[in-house]
């Protein structure tokens, strides 16, 4: 083990003629996150999902469909015969999603966590269930899908697979 030099008198001066004038930064008052308490203890898997919905999905914006047919979207640039493969139920989705008794925090998370998934296990297809209900999950699930880089197209899913309470989304493969 070696020993530290100890500090020579002349560098002890010249730090301190550096740093003279030099004013202390007063401390941010921000307080660190809460953790919950031991009741609502979050796992690291459901971090990871809340992490993926906010970095992806904002409810502050809100897409615009036609309000006249079926609901369907097409990413900028890809193929829309195959969102019209979607339509006809050529397209069987590899995964579903149901999300009934969710609210729209939990879907928010489980549709990152689809995504993702789906994506891992380069899976084209999903159905995300909805439902109609209140309006309040069919409204929000196609903005935050426009939103998310993977997403390719959806569009109201055929009668066997949901009909106006289901979306089949087409995803983005990554090589």
């Amino acid at each position: 083990m070696t020993r530290k030099k100890p500090v020579s008198l002349a560098d002890i001066h010249l730090f301190r003629d550096e740093i003279e004038g030099v004013k202390p930064l007063k401390q941010d008052k921000i307080q660190p996150k809460r953790l919950p308490s031991k009741k609502k203890r979050i796992t690291a898997n459901e971090l990871h999902k809340q992490s993926q919905a906010e970095f992806f999905f904002s409810d502050q914006f809100h897409a615009h469909f036609d309000q006249d047919g079926p609901l369907k979207y097409t990413q900028p640039g890809a193929d829309t015969h195959e969102v019209k493969r979607l339509r006809r139920g050529e397209t069987p989705p590899d995964l579903i999603l149901d999300l009934h008794g969710f609210n729209k925090e939990q879907a928010k998370m489980e549709i990152a966590a689809l995504i993702r998934t789906a994506l891992k296990n380069h899976f084209e297809c999903v159905c995300i269930v909805h439902g109609i209900g209140s309006y309040v999950l069919k409204k929000a699930v196609p903005s935050w899908l426009v939103q998310h880089p993977s997403v390719l197209g959806f569009h109201q899913a055929p009668l066997e697979w949901g009909g106006k309470g289901a979306l089949l989304v087409l995803l983005e493969q990554q090589h």
